[in-house]
């Protein structure tokens, strides 16, 4: 009986076939392991499906159903941003800047002023790859841009991923009978919802409990993405009707819509910062001092490193001759530069974006070094003295005692230090933020120009005193 050697060649093969062979089930297993997990909702349990994803990914990286599920698994535990930095590929402005070449920051305001130029380019070449699966990149990654703050790019991804999700499910549905259709009855409206958005916190569709009809959560899901693209395009669109009120001259008008943004719950903690770094320089333009420095204060209680925030608040109380509080400010903003040059870094992430150019840095700490000087030596000359009260709580010179009480009372119904965290309550706060540490500093803030603004009354009602008194004497001189 003749006896066939194996050659090292068919052995090779043989083991290569069966490491291929165990490592698809450990893939499998893993995925089916990290579903169940992921089914019950328990943060600890995501946790393990994370492990055992991260295990799956390490064997098969180009898997999948192993990335959809750990970008949701990582949006259901609020970790918006390490979905931002697995799926940055797909955030629009750094997809451009990648093809463009550019290593140069642009301003956060510039960087959609082609807006709907910008959603035509990315569609077009979505499109033109003609690749309809893996929609899900742009539905979670659009959803946690929400949840940063980053609307516009949320807008984008959103609406692409369901174009995508609309030519896939008219891909499978050809060959479908028309008993399938009824029970597969999935709304992709463009931007129509069956229900007005609720008013309450948003929350991710991967967080709701499982339920035993796939085809009803698929279909909330897709109801959900729909409310959650019909609430961005609201603040968006209010947004961009107050910068047009605002660089119009109609400061009211921008304050309105500003102040609809900031008054509705759920709004991303960054998205919420930038309205009120808007909405406070509207009310700087309409002369409500006091009002603006409030919103300078929310800002930096939401971003404690907001640039813009710092040198606008230091802009106001020098406009007032605050020149102390103005020179703290100033040191902050410029202590902020100094740690960038120090540490070498704009950002935290490639994806989010700047509004700072790293070589301009060291001329503007050499502009607020000088702008320091000049302050102190106001204070040297006993200017501080002389801050301008009648400004900042929006009155004019030579004012009764009734327009000082009327301006007061509603300045303390505005800015008392006991209603000053009431708005971090309508806040959705961004992953592992100290709720306590933002009431805080909002508190600091917040007892700060209360203080200001008792000072303000006190020195105002003294000084009309003084007129009424000397008013009084001139007409005892006129009788005698």
């Amino acid at each position: 009986m003749a006896i066939t050697a194996s050659t090292p060649h068919s052995n090779a093969t043989k083991i290569k076939h069966w490491l291929w062979h165990t490592d698809s089930q450990i893939v499998k297993r893993n995925i089916k392991d990290a579903r169940t997990l992921i089914a019950t909702q328990k943060p600890i349990e995501i946790n393990l499906a994370l492990s055992l994803l991260d295990e799956a990914l390490a064997i098969s990286p180009c898997s999948d159903q192993a990335l959809e599920l750990r970008a949701r698994s990582l949006l259901c535990l609020r970790r918006f941003k390490d979905v931002a930095d697995m799926l940055q590929d797909y955030i629009p402005n750094l997809k451009m800047a990648n093809d463009s070449g550019s290593d140069s920051c642009v301003a956060d305001q510039n960087l959609f002023e082609g807006f709907p130029d910008l959603m035509k380019r990315v569609m077009t070449n979505l499109f033109r790859s003609g690749s309809n699966e893996g929609y899900w990149r742009y539905l979670v990654l659009g959803e946690a841009c929400f949840h940063l703050g980053l609307l516009d790019h949320a807008t984008i991804l959103l609406q692409t991923g369901k174009s995508l999700a609309r030519t896939a499910f008219r891909c499978r549905s050809s060959s479908w009978s028309d008993d399938r259709f009824s029970e597969c009855n999935i709304s992709f409206s463009d931007g129509t919802i069956s229900r007005p958005p609720t008013t309450k916190p948003y929350r991710s569709p991967i967080s709701r409990p499982p339920t035993t009809n796939p085809s009803r959560s698929t279909q909330t899901k897709y109801e959900t993405i729909n409310q959650l693209l019909a609430k961005t395009k609201l603040h968006l669109s209010h947004r961009t009707t107050a910068i047009t009120a605002f660089e119009a001259g109609f400061y009211t008008e921008a304050i309105r819509h500003l102040s609809k943004i900031i008054d509705s719950f759920g709004t991303p903690q960054a998205f919420l910062a930038e309205c009120y770094m808007l909405r406070a320089l509207a009310y700087r333009s309409a002369s409500r001092i006091a009002d603006s420095i409030a919103d300078c204060n929310r800002t930096l209680s939401l971003d404690p490193k907001c640039f813009n925030a710092l040198e606008a608040r230091a802009s106001i109380l020098e406009s007032i001759h605050c020149y102390h509080d103005c020179i703290h400010d100033l040191e902050r903003l410029k202590l902020l530069y100094n740690m960038i040059l120090h540490d070498h870094e704009l950002f935290d992430s490639a994806w989010k974006p700047c509004n700072i150019r790293y070589d301009e840095i060291p001329k503007k700490i050499s502009t607020i070094t000088t702008r320091i000087e000049q302050l102190e030596q106001k204070k040297d000359n006993a200017e501080i003295f002389n801050v301008d009260y009648y400004t900042l709580m929006g009155l004019p010179h030579g004012c009764d005692q009734s327009e000082l009480e009327r301006a007061y009372l509603l300045l303390d119904l505005r800015h008392n230090s006991e209603i000053a965290t009431c708005f971090i309550e309508r806040c959705e706060l961004d992953e592992n933020q100290n709720i306590q540490l933002i009431k805080d500093r909002a508190r600091m803030f917040a007892d700060l120009l209360y203080k200001l603004i008792e000072k303000g009354h006190s020195s105002v009602r003294n000084t009309i005193m003084e007129e009424e008194s000397y008013d009084k004497f001139l007409n005892c001189n006129k009788q005698v």
